[in-house]
């Protein structure tokens, strides 16, 4: 008997926990496979901060201070066009707890402003212009309310939040991406899973983003700064106390430097063309997305500075990622041509069961390049381990590139090399790999760090 008691107890541990698996295991939902397809989205700011000159506003506010002269939220959606971005979420609610619709819960809202007469639902505007141009619509609503009385008393407050997040979660179509910021909480505790529950029962599809240590499971996970950068190689599922899940990474970080709100006088922090493509090839070619902080001003516009630099920006990425080398000029292979094709719906697959593959592509006569882009099939998973990008010379396969993950989407630049021979050569993956794409350009010297100044009115 006693040894039937071991065996049994023997035989539970081994088993482990139910949701145990290996990180190869893990797969992207539908829904995060098209989020990641977006690639470029932007983060919204506009409140009562805008018209106090603030970054984090305490709550005092007057709401008739919300009093923007000329607002007009189809002039921020065609500058988020034409930088090129897919998808828009917009700050409903800010650590101040002034809300951007008329909502039922509260009075510290738009209707209580000047603007439109107290008839005003800027969260509507926005949605409505969003749809038009094709852009996907997501929200931020912050857990933290430093106006709210409420909030004292967790669960007092949590129905609030719960009664709000109903409202906005039923009442402006589909969500692409709902923020949870955990900044603050002076002593409050976050009741995520009843918020995350009750999401999903108005927005099934919405995509919930959240720093990893606030709850283990969330779609999207933090990069962990605000400058716009992936700082280590992209791996998409993320290990969280033993619960693995496909978590892809957004990195976020404002037009302006250090600057979410709209400020007088702060020309000076825009950032450059150049800065922001290095932001680019830092998130977007790092396997991650690119959140992008935008800031109309007090008449309810973006300044015509920062609408001049999102299109210099959309004109500056379209031309550097649109003469792929390998789709003009390679020699057809019809074994690899649906990587080589530049057409990201389509895919080669490694031979069935393989560990290692070679991915080549050959020119007629020796081109000239120095950045190389590829993309992983992921709907399978995360699968090439090590790998390299070679270029074929006199000396024979001379290394370019080496790394471990290539993920959604990974861009290399390196010293300018001319070879008719290319390759992908994975060294290592835990299944046959799947490539997306493996392009090549000759993009030549980058945009400079600092570009000319045009002045945007106030």
């Amino acid at each position: 008997m006693r040894m039937l008691i071991v065996a049994l107890v023997l035989a539970c541990v081994s088993l482990g926990p139910a949701h145990a698996q290996n990180f190869t295991d893990i797969k992207p939902s539908p829904q995060q496979l098209a989020w990641q397809d977006l690639e470029f989205g932007v983060l919204i700011h506009f409140g009562t901060n805008t018209f106090l000159d603030r970054e984090w506003g305490d709550g005092t506010a007057d709401p008739k201070v919300f009093a923007p002269s000329q607002l007009d939220v189809n002039q921020w959606m065609r500058a988020i066009k034409a930088s090129g971005a897919k998808y828009v979420v917009l700050v409903a609610k800010h650590h101040d707890g002034f809300c951007l619709w008329p909502t039922n819960e509260t009075e510290y809202s738009v209707k209580s402003s000047p603007w439109e007469n107290g008839q005003g639902d800027l969260v509507r505007q926005v949605s409505d212009a969003a749809q038009t141009l094709g852009l996907k619509f997501g929200l931020y609503l912050s857990p933290w309310d430093r106006h709210e009385p409420r909030y004292k008393n967790s669960s007092q407050y949590d129905q609030y939040y719960i009664a709000q997040l109903q409202e906005l979660g039923t009442h402006y179509g589909e969500l692409v991406e709902f923020w949870l910021d955990g900044a603050g909480s002076e002593g409050h505790v976050y009741n995520f899973p009843r918020i995350i529950e009750n999401l999903r029962i108005f927005q099934p599809n919405t995509l919930v983003f959240a720093d990893a240590a606030l709850f283990e499971y969330g779609d999207i996970r933090w990069a962990g700064n605000e400058d716009g950068t992936i700082p280590y190689e992209n791996w998409n599922v993320l290990d969280r106390h033993g619960y693995l899940r496909w978590r892809p990474v957004e990195a976020d970080t404002p037009l302006h430097k250090n600057l979410w709100f709209w400020h007088p006088n702060e020309e000076a922090t825009l950032k450059s063309v150049g800065e922001l493509i290095s932001t680019y090839e830092q998130t977007v070619g790092r396997g991650g997305q690119l959140m992008l902080g935008l800031a109309p001003d007090r008449r309810g516009l973006l300044p015509d500075a920062d609408v001049k630099r999102l299109e210099e920006f959309g004109v500056a990425l379209r031309k550097r990622y649109t003469e792929n080398l390998v789709a003009k000029e390679h020699l057809k292979a019809d074994n690899t041509s649906a990587a080589l094709d530049g057409d990201p719906a389509t895919f080669w697959s490694a031979p069935a069961g393989s560990h290692h593959a070679v991915l080549e592509t050959e020119f007629a006569k020796p081109v000239r390049f120095d950045h190389t882009l590829v993309m992983e099939w992921l709907n399978d998973g995360q699968h090439v381990e090590h790998f390299r990008i070679e270029a074929w010379t006199n000396q024979g396969w001379n290394s370019l590139v080496e790394g471990n993950a290539i993920g959604h989407k990974r861009i290399d630049r390196f010293p300018p090399v001319t070879a008719s021979r290319v390759r992908l050569n994975i060294l290592s993956s835990s299944r046959e790999a799947h490539i997306r794409e493996f392009q090549i350009f000759n993009i030549g010297s980058d945009p400079p760090a600092a570009t000319s100044h045009v002045p945007g009115s106030e």
